[in-house]
């Protein structure tokens, strides 16, 4: 009898029958030899070095959040199917999943500086004009450069270090915004410096070769949005691959209910108007703008979703480099853009110049054809003036105001503007 129920110990699949077998006397150790017990194998997520662009550093932007993708704790939407296949390589963002407790999940944007057709013919490029190769290893190009030994040998991160550089944040820089960025820098331990003893030599690669290809995680990164300013969230980089907070391109509302459009429209202007005055006596300007530029966050917060086209010009320092010096260029120099493009002269920046270009490209895809007749002709005749930058002395503020004012009646105050709900109901603010 006990040899029979011993047989029978190495068939039962049901639980409670294995566990009165085992109440019957059968020997553990006959049953596990009997039918040994499989693993669970876990399906694993493979990247490649090449996606994530590791396999070019330290010519990239950063490792601080590579952890988090190996761990999958960052997924990529298409990792959510069956299939767990990653998305192509070609795409310049997408959309992912973030975690820190692997129960809650919120969105975040996974973006490249430029794209991967861009990087591959910057690559080319570097090793081409510097080794005269089709291939080479990018540091070590990179690190014989004139401009980067330099960079080796200085404490302090310097207007002489960055011109020529093609990002619209460094066209005009003030010793104070650049040492902002050498103290802000996220990609290495905080260390609170102006100086830059605590960059090792790949660190000041990694920040000079972010610096010429796109300033948008270093805006993010000086500028962040727990003090208040208009950016989203930065979360780190891996490889060449920057993962933010998430949100929707400003596209995707041109077509929303007419309180909506006005409820956005008032945003954009206290975005702009916060880019001309702010406590830390900075202006911002934008050298282009496009339905992508701005983002909307799920609880209805406007942002500027891309700042790889933002200027910055100190108004308390003002520029230090002279307009000769702008026009030095080198590899850098040309990584993202035509090493033959001009310069925008710090000079010809005026304060409606954001306005103007927004009235021009945003604002009337945003508001044409919302709301009644009196009340969309002055709308409209607003925005043709401001398109043509409005031919008298008023500032970018007074016509804000103007426009705001004509606005401020159209929103409303529901559930639909979290960001705002139900704060709305109990101040005059809104």
């Amino acid at each position: 009898m006990g040899r029979w129920i011993c047989c029978l110990c190495s068939r039962v699949a049901d639980p409670l029958m294995l566990l009165l077998v085992l109440a019957l006397g059968c020997n553990p150790s006959t049953a596990a030899t009997a039918s040994p017990s499989v693993p669970h194998v876990k399906p694993s997520y493979s990247f490649g070095r090449t996606f994530l662009g590791l396999d070019k550093c330290n010519a990239c932007i950063g490792t601080s959040i590579c952890k988090k993708f190996f761990k999958e704790e960052i997924r990529f939407d298409t990792w959510l199917s069956s299939h767990l296949k990653l998305p192509p390589s070609s795409l310049l963002s997408y959309s992912g999943n973030y975690t820190d407790d692997a129960k809650s999940w919120r969105l975040v944007d996974i973006t490249r500086l430029t794209s991967k057709y861009q990087h591959d013919r910057a690559d080319k490029h570097i090793c081409t004009s510097l080794l005269k190769t089709k291939t080479c290893s990018l540091e070590r190009a990179l690190r014989r450069t004139q401009r980067f030994q330099k960079w080796l040998r200085a404490k302090r991160l310097t207007p002489d270090l960055v011109q020529g550089l093609p990002s619209p944040m460094l066209r005009c820089p003030s010793q104070r915004l650049l040492d902002r960025i050498v103290r802000r820098y996220a990609e290495v331990p905080d260390a609170g410096s102006i100086y830059m003893d605590h960059l090792t030599d790949r660190d000041k690669l990694r920040l000079l070769y972010t610096l010429a290809v796109n300033s948008h995680p270093i805006l993010l990164q000086i500028f962040p949005d727990v003090e208040g300013w208009p950016f989203p969230r930065y979360l780190g980089s891996c490889g060449r691959l920057v993962v933010s907070a998430s949100t929707r391109p400003l596209r995707d509302f041109f077509g929303v209910a007419p309180e909506v459009a006005a409820d956005l429209a008032l945003q954009l202007l206290a975005v702009l108007r916060s880019m001309g005055t702010n406590d830390l006596n900075y202006f911002f300007y934008f050298t282009h703008v496009d339905a992508g530029t701005f983002g909307v966050f799920s609880n209805g917060h406007l942002f500027i979703r891309d700042a790889s086209t933002l200027g910055i010009i100190d108004k308390e320092e003002g520029s230090q480099l002279i307009d000769g010096q702008q026009e030095y260029k080198d590899v850098f120099s040309c990584l993202t853009v035509d090493c033959q493009s001009a310069f925008v002269s710090c000079d010809s920046i005026g304060e409606k110049h954001s306005l103007v270009m927004v009235c021009q490209e945003l604002l009337p895809k945003l508001l044409t054809g919302k709301f009644l007749p009196p009340v969309q002709e002055t709308i409209d005749t607003f925005l043709q003036r401001c398109a043509r930058g409005f031919g008298d002395d008023r500032g970018a503020n007074e016509a804000i105001a103007e426009l705001a004012e004509i606005l401020k009646p159209l929103r409303s105050c529901d559930s639909r503007f979290a960001y705002r709900y139900p704060d709305c109901r109990y101040s005059d603010k809104y």
